[in-house]
């Protein structure tokens, strides 16, 4: 097996690391001490901390979103209206496929996904662009087609949620379980199925009264 080039050993120990310690905890020093690289190399091919962020935010999520589209793709393609849960199906089943139980790289991606979604650092939040913009807003336009008595605002705060439930379920499945701890977390097709069928609940509810 070839050994991994510089570029992605500082990418891999960097996603590593801020999953663990999130983007301020984590330092430049400790992503190349750990990748084996030296101090410069981040700057070389990456520019800068905030922009190493960002690669790794990006080789995570784009294999997802790129599943998302194409799942997308095939219910649009067969009906502009699908079910709700097809749609919500479509939109998360990519996060399990890309989060397996009892793998490291799906724990990992899970861990970074979370700090994604909950890191309060600027830099955490800004590295989206075009490509992520793009798939929240047809999958935005695909769910207001079918739940239109939603404002975009709550649909978009209801698709958050998906995210931040499936992460969560996923970064469960790959913790100890707690001394004393009578269940465990489900793994599998089971967990998949419970939560698009809980998700496509809560998608479906009547809008907040406000």
């Amino acid at each position: 097996m070839a050994t991994p080039d510089t570029r992605t050993q500082i990418l891999d120990a960097a996603e590593h690391l801020f999953a663990e310690r999130g983007y301020r905890g984590t330092s430049v020093r400790a992503i190349t001490k750990l990748a084996g690289a030296n101090l410069a190399a981040v700057g070389y091919h990456f520019g800068s901390k905030a922009e190493l962020m960002t690669a790794v935010a990006r080789r995570v999520i784009e294999p997802i979103e790129a599943a998302q589209c194409a799942g997308l793709d095939k219910l649009l393609a067969r009906t502009p209206e699908p079910p709700v849960g097809e749609l919500v199906e479509a939109f998360v089943g990519p996060l399990f496929d890309e989060m397996p139980a009892g793998d490291e790289v799906g724990a990992r991606t899970s861990r970074l996904i979370v700090t994604i979604l909950s890191d309060p650092a600027e830099e955490v939040r800004s590295w989206t662009g075009p490509a992520e913009e793009t798939v929240r807003e047809r999958y935005l336009a695909a769910f207001a087609r079918v739940l239109p008595a939603l404002p975009l605002e709550e649909l978009w705060f209801r698709m958050r949620g998906i995210l931040a439930v499936t992460a969560v379920d996923r970064l469960d499945v790959h913790q100890q379980p707690s001394p004393g701890c009578a269940s465990s977390p489900v793994e599998g097709e089971a967990a998949r199925g419970w939560a698009i069928t809980f998700l496509t609940a809560a998608m479906s509810a009547p809008p907040a009264r406000t």
